[in-house]
């Protein structure tokens, strides 16, 4: 069975799906954060979500709109494998998570912002930063001819064979922390057990197919996830 990463498929359709769900679920969290959206929710549910705060609304929704932004670059740049359909759904349920339930999360919280959410945020761009660059140090190594068909094993990706997904983890977390909720922690760590179990297994096996022995050396040499630890 093709996995995930052998899809061969260059169809722009379920591209485009992927990215009007993800616009509708930017607009919920838009809802929520900047327009009086948990008010409207507790006068139809009688939910009892609180008023937030919002400064604290202002920058997820700031930070929301910034992951939005690199998932637009990531899906029309970087990414250069297809798109399959289950994925054009599955995606936009999971950032779901982020976009809708850390603003619904974040309401029961409505003190000011403070300089543990100054340490959240640089928490949050340090993350972006390591999934971003990673991905575009990956990306130009590998458009040049002298490259093609090897395992790139350099930059960030030196640190750590999943270095994209740990800054995924990072800023992930991050959000967890800006709303101020322990149940948040649950998303952070639900996306630990995704990656941990099912993405980096399934990719390994791929790369392994791909590179053979150079990427059983590189994973023996190389912590999965988190750099030097696992």
């Amino acid at each position: 069975m093709p996995s995930l990463y052998n899809q061969q498929t260059n169809t722009i359709f379920p591209r485009l799906t992927l990215l009007f769900l993800e616009t509708l679920i930017l607009a919920a969290s838009a809802w929520l954060l900047l327009l009086q959206g948990p008010r409207r929710l507790n006068d139809w549910f009688h939910v009892g979500l609180g008023a937030g705060s919002t400064d604290r609304n202002v920058l997820l929704f700031v930070l929301i709109a910034f992951v939005y932004a690199r998932m637009l670059f990531t899906l029309f740049y970087l990414l250069k494998r297809a798109v399959p359909w289950q994925e054009a759904f599955a995606v936009p349920l999971a950032f779901a998570l982020y976009y809708v339930g850390f603003p619904l999360l974040s309401q029961q919280r409505e003190s000011a912002l403070d300089g543990w959410d100054a340490l959240f945020a640089a928490l949050f761009l340090a993350g972006s930063f390591i999934n971003t660059y990673s991905e575009l140090q990956r990306d130009r190594w590998k458009r040049r001819l002298e490259n093609k068909g090897k395992l790139y094993a350099s930059g960030l990706f030196r640190h750590c064979a999943h270095i994209n997904y740990f800054g995924d983890l990072l800023w992930v977390l991050a959000l967890a922390l800006l709303t101020r909720n322990l149940w948040s922690l649950a998303i952070p760590a639900a996306l630990f057990g995704l990656f941990a179990f099912y993405n980096i297994p399934m990719l390994d096996r791929h790369l392994e197919s791909k590179y053979g022995e150079d990427f059983r050396l590189y994973r023996k040499q190389t912590s999965k996830l988190i750099p030097y630890i696992y």
